[in-house]
């Protein structure tokens, strides 16, 4: 007897499985294929990022004069006992980062009025924006820490705290806010040249 032509015989299995045609054989192995591929992109693909927070603000600050100061900052700590040092407890670090400070106005607070020949420009107050460590420039010249009196990470974020606010003291005291002033009224002199002929006006920045 003449066997089924496009089939794949197999002898000595069960009886359905005697005859199989080609292309069912085919269509399992691709299904088992792509499967098999499926579940190995998702295994790879799956992880445990979770969003925690997003937010987006509309910023209206308009700075002015930026502030680069280099600060060195010294933190240590030591065991004592009825006022006297221990020996071999005291801990200090001795490191500096370079502190960027920037100055600015609200650009949403500026008011002005045009009279016959006078613009007056009521500023804000000029103010710090921002203040931010620059952590590549991070330098250490003294590493000196007991085992019997690590500084903790509190007293490591006071010393960073305190650092900034030495930072902005120091730009203030060297003319931070008076350059960020000065400097807002040439910015704001070149928005109205493009609005009004300035040879028939004459510009006045006051205070609000």
């Amino acid at each position: 007897m003449q066997e089924q032509s496009g089939a794949v015989k197999h002898r000595g299995g069960p009886g359905f499985l005697r005859y199989i045609p080609v292309k069912i054989i085919l269509t399992i192995a691709i299904l088992a294929a792509v499967f098999g591929a499926g579940v190995g992109v998702r295994s790879v693909l799956v992880s445990g990022n979770k969003l925690t927070r997003l937010g987006f603000e509309d910023i209206g600050e308009l700075a002015t004069q930026a502030a680069y100061c280099t600060e060195v900052n010294v933190t240590e700590g030591a065991r004592e006992l009825f006022g006297l040092t221990i020996p071999f407890t005291q801990s200090k670090y001795v490191y500096s980062y370079d502190v960027v400070i920037k100055a600015g106005l609200d650009f949403g607070d500026i008011d002005w009025t045009v009279g016959e020949d006078t613009i007056t420009v009521r500023l804000p107050e000029i103010r710090i924006l921002s203040s931010e460590i620059d952590l590549n420039s991070f330098r250490v010249y003294v590493e000196n820490e007991s085992i019997f009196r690590r500084i903790s990470l509190e007293e490591n974020n006071e010393a960073m705290k305190a650092l900034q606010a030495s930072a902005q003291e120091n730009a203030v005291a060297n003319g931070l806010l008076d350059n960020a002033r000065a400097n807002a009224e040439t910015i704001l002199t070149g928005f109205f040249a493009g609005e009004y002929d300035l040879s028939q006006y004459t510009l006045r920045f006051v205070d609000q």
